[in-house]
């Protein structure tokens, strides 16, 4: 049983057994924010890799540039790009935003070689080090393999995911994964979903994805994983790990988790009986 400080209300709860009381054919997962995280912040791990190259940043400071910037970046997607033109793209995307981030902090007058600087970077954001795993996703990932359940990533990542995923060792439990830069098109885009449905012989059916609740997608956006997933007819669950409030009546009235294993069935029985008890 979960502590009880991570219980989701009555409300959802009674969303969740809605939804949940079939068993999907695929759960799509996002990737950072739901599966892993950056480990302390973005800021302290450019400022780590600075210092190694004897350049001091603030990593505060770094931090919020960054977010700051990848908020006005365009999507990372390459529509109509060649398979072999991809991991350039990619490389040249991160490249312009981290050069606008160390502008905006001005430090980027501080490297004798910035690119020099930054291939070391991009190539450390795709190794284990600067990530963390949620701690309930290997055993929530395990618990639905168990039960026969398909799993799939859906990510508005670039193709180090692959490198990243199996240095933190979490490749293992998927059978799909789908990224923005090879899809041609990011979250909440329908075609990113549709192309991962398809991967499951699945199509974009409102009627029939959502009636049967054949695919489901779990993922830290609002916007880009709840919305989207609905647009296209696949059952979603918005993951809220930093329990934001709002006053926006549609995240009011969203199917919302704290934790990956909210969804998982034994769970929502325990709290089913919970709830019964509190409203005795």
């Amino acid at each position: 049983m979960r502590p009880p400080e991570s219980k989701p209300s009555a409300k959802t709860l009674n969303q969740l057994q809605s939804t949940a009381k079939t068993t999907p054919k695929v759960i799509f997962l996002d990737a950072v924010g739901t599966l892993f995280g950056v480990r302390h912040s973005v800021g302290f791990q450019y400022a780590k890799v600075a210092a190694d190259v004897g350049v001091k940043l603030d990593a505060e400071a770094i931090n919020q540039a960054f977010y700051h910037s990848f908020k006005s970046a365009p999507r990372m997607a390459f529509l109509g790009l060649a398979p072999t033109e991809i991991a350039i793209a990619e490389y040249q995307w991160w490249l312009a935003l981290a050069e606008q981030t160390f502008s905006i902090t001005g430090d980027l007058r501080k490297f004798a070689d910035f690119e020099h600087f930054f291939k070391i970077l991009y190539a450390y954001f795709a190794k284990a080090d600067p990530w963390f795993i949620y701690p309930e996703a290997i055993a929530t990932l395990t618990a639905w393999r168990n039960q026969g359940i398909t799993l799939g990533i859906l990510s508005n990542f670039d193709s180090r995911l692959y490198a990243v995923l199996t240095a933190l060792q979490l490749n293992q439990y998927f059978d799909s994964i789908t990224i923005s830069t090879e899809a041609g098109a990011a979250k909440p885009d329908r075609l990113i979903f549709e192309k991962a449905l398809a991967k499951h012989n699945l199509s974009a059916n409102l009627s029939t994805n959502l009636s049967t609740n054949l695919a489901w997608h779990i993922g830290d956006s609002f916007a880009e994983d709840y919305q989207g997933a609905l647009a296209v007819g696949i059952t979603a669950f918005w993951l809220n790990r930093d329990r934001q409030t709002s006053h926006n009546p549609e995240k009011q009235s969203a199917a919302t988790i704290f934790l990956l294993s909210d969804l998982l069935s034994d769970l929502l029985s325990d709290l089913s009986s919970d709830l019964s008890s509190d409203l005795i």
